[in-house]
């Protein structure tokens, strides 16, 4: 296993325990949480696997000398990120999370541009549209 997928799986493993923590609190235990703050954990961990899908979509045509995914990777990378802390954000209920929503509307938009020839790209780009219909449900 290279550092990067060591990397993305234990990335990946620390938001699943989060979210896991957000919905096994007991029967009884007080609620303060969003109503959209489990959806919206969902919402961006989706965003995370088809971005990492996207990029590597992404890598293998730039490695293969095609550049016109080039800023379509840089997008998803982006994403990622944004979203592993959206996701976070989201299952902790924090007061950080309105800084972050509406992130998925860049990546959205540039996955777009390349939907109808590329597939991972299509998936990126309607599960940002999602994220960020869940976003802002929360900035509102």
């Amino acid at each position: 296993m290279d550092r990067r997928h060591l990397l993305m799986t234990a990335s990946g493993i620390a938001l699943a325990a989060a979210a896991g923590a957000a919905t096994t609190e007991p029967a009884d235990a007080h609620h303060h949480h969003h109503e959209g703050g489990s959806p919206l954990v969902e919402s961006a961990l989706h965003c995370v696997k088809t971005a990492d899908l996207c990029q590597a979509h992404c890598f293998d045509l730039l490695a293969e000398g095609d550049k016109a995914l080039a800023a379509c990777a840089r997008s998803v990378t982006q994403l990622a990120a944004v979203c592993n802390a959206l996701a976070v954000l989201a299952a902790q209920n924090s007061p950080l999370l309105p800084r972050y929503a509406g992130a998925c509307k860049a990546c959205e938009e540039e996955c777009r541009k390349h939907a109808e020839k590329h597939e991972p790209c299509k998936a990126c780009a309607d599960a940002c549209a999602a994220c960020a219909k869940e976003c802002a449900k929360i900035a509102a």
